[in-house]
Formats: C-alpha cells, sequence, structure tokens
C-alpha cells in the first residue's frame, strides 16, 4: 500500500466496503440454524415450542369461531359432507400448527436454492473488489503539499460515504435474519388461524409475508452481482485532468454505484412484496 495519506484513506474505506460486500456474500447463503453458530436457532426453538402451547389452544378457537360463523345450524353440521370438510379443515391446521417450522423452513430451502440458481447461473461466486486505480493513485502522489489540501477533504468526506454505506448495507442484510427469526418464532399464533374459514385470510398473509422476507435474499444477491459487475470495470480516469478533479470524478461514480447498490438492498423487501401482490 502507499504511504501516501490520502491514497491509505481512500484505500482504507474501500477495504471496509469490500470487506462487508464479502459478508454478504457469506451471510446470504447461510440458514438461520446456522447463523451465528446456531445459538440464536436455538433460543428461538424454545420460543417456538412454547407459542405451539398457545397456537393449539387457539386453533379450537378460530375452529369453534370458523364453525359458528359458516354454518347456519346445528343441522347443517350434522350433514356428512360438511362434516368431513369440516374435520378436514381442523386436521390439515392441526398439521400445519404442529409441523410449521418443518414448513417455514422447507419454504426457506426453496428460496435459498433460488439463490444458488442464480449465482450458479452467473457463474458469479463472491464479490469482486472495488479496488483503487493505479492512475489516481499517481495522481494524488505527484501532489504537492498544498495541492494535497483539497484531496484530504475530497477523500475524508468521500471515504466517510463509502464507510458509512458500507455499514447501512450490511445492517439491512443482518436485519432479514432478525425477520426470519422474529416469523418462526411467532409462527404458531397465525398458522392456527387457517382452522377457521373466516380466518384463514390470516394465516396466508403470514405465509406470503414471510415467502417475501425468503425471497429478499435472492433480490440482495442480484444486485450484489450487477454492483461486481460494474466494480469489475471501474471508472475510466481522465490522466489529463488536475488530481482533484480526478478523484472527485473517480470517487463521485463510486459513490453512486454504491448507493444504486445499497437502495436496493434497502428496498429489497418491498420489491418482493410488490411481486407477491402483497
Amino acid at each position: 500500500m502507499s504511504d501516501n495519506w490520502v491514497v491509505q484513506n481512500l484505500q482504507n474505506a474501500l477495504d471496509t466496503w469490500n470487506g462487508k460486500l464479502a459478508e454478504i456474500w457469506t451471510l446470504i447463503t447461510q440458514t438461520p440454524e446456522t447463523f451465528k453458530g446456531g445459538a440464536i436457532w436455538n433460543v428461538i426453538k424454545n420460543i417456538y415450542g412454547s407459542m405451539q402451547a398457545i397456537g393449539l389452544a387457539l386453533l379450537v378457537l378460530f375452529f369453534v369461531i370458523g364453525v359458528a360463523k359458516t354454518c347456519g345450524s346445528l343441522t347443517e353440521v350434522k350433514r356428512p359432507e360438511h362434516a368431513l370438510k369440516l374435520f378436514i379443515r381442523f386436521t390439515i391446521a392441526k398439521i400445519v400448527v404442529t409441523y410449521g417450522m418443518d414448513l417455514m423452513l422447507a419454504i426457506f430451502k426453496i428460496s435459498q436454492g433460488i439463490v444458488s440458481k442464480i449465482m450458479t447461473t452467473a457463474n458469479i461466486t463472491s464479490s469482486a473488489k472495488s479496488t483503487l486505480p493505479q492512475g489516481i493513485i499517481n495522481a494524488i502522489e505527484s501532489c504537492g503539499f498544498l495541492e494535497s489540501i483539497p484531496l484530504w477533504a475530497v477523500t475524508l468526506i468521500g471515504g466517510l460515504i463509502v464507510t458509512v454505506l458500507a455499514f447501512i448495507m450490511i445492517m439491512t442484510v443482518y436485519g432479514r435474519f432478525f425477520k426470519l427469526y422474529l416469523y418462526t418464532a411467532i409462527a404458531p399464533i397465525p398458522l392456527s388461524a387457517m382452522a377457521g374459514e373466516p380466518t384463514q385470510s390470516v394465516t396466508k398473509s403470514f405465509l406470503k409475508s414471510y415467502a417475501a422476507v425468503c425471497l429478499e435474499g435472492a433480490i440482495i444477491i442480484l444486485s450484489c452481482i450487477i454492483f461486481s459487475l460494474f466494480a469489475s470495470s471501474p471508472p475510466v480516469v481522465d490522466t489529463s485532468a488536475a488530481a482533484v478533479t480526478q478523484v472527485w470524478k473517480y470517487i463521485g461514480e463510486l459513490i453512486f454505484n454504491m448507493l444504486v447498490l445499497v437502495g436496493t438492498i434497502k428496498i429489497s423487501d418491498r420489491i418482493v412484496r410488490e411481486m407477491m401482490g402483497l
């Protein structure tokens, strides 16, 4: 690495960005069971078990409410075809609540399969690193003390923006895991609503929302792949321009691409929800 402070400042900011981007590639392929060594998942499983007892109790309540609202009289309930329909509904709801965690993990594995397929098709298995062009380094190192003063200001502001964007990006990806854990922990309660016909829409909305959270991984990895393609072709450096102009133009184009990536990741949940009609 160059001994020049301005170059080091820019390179440190890019190293932070590259590190967070590489971490995203690792996180996006992890499952809730393996995230952070599985310690969080063990707690979530215990919470799920306690919520499951409540869900089974609510299952009966939603079933009774559904029978009361959909049946005009007790005579209608005694009809074989209607009684069979109610029995099948109750049985399916009971199975869904009992094996809800397996159902949610199956949905997550399907979404992970989509992510793996995207990565395989794109033939990109890791993020491309953003590096400081040699032309920029040469221009900065050729500046005298007075010429380097505006460069300090430009690189300080640019480096700070890049670092902040890197942390916003990684926080969004961590937030997806938080949502996965929250959905899983509370799952038995909305799943129990399936027992009643008037309340079954609650279960459908819950499962669609959970599937949307899982599919956020596909949008995130697509965004990272597109950014990696941009990063593999860095901005062209105009060596005839002043050093400040070169650095400012380079940082401006770089930050613009980063803003597009971070913005897309930030609204990945909205993109998926719109696709699913939520």
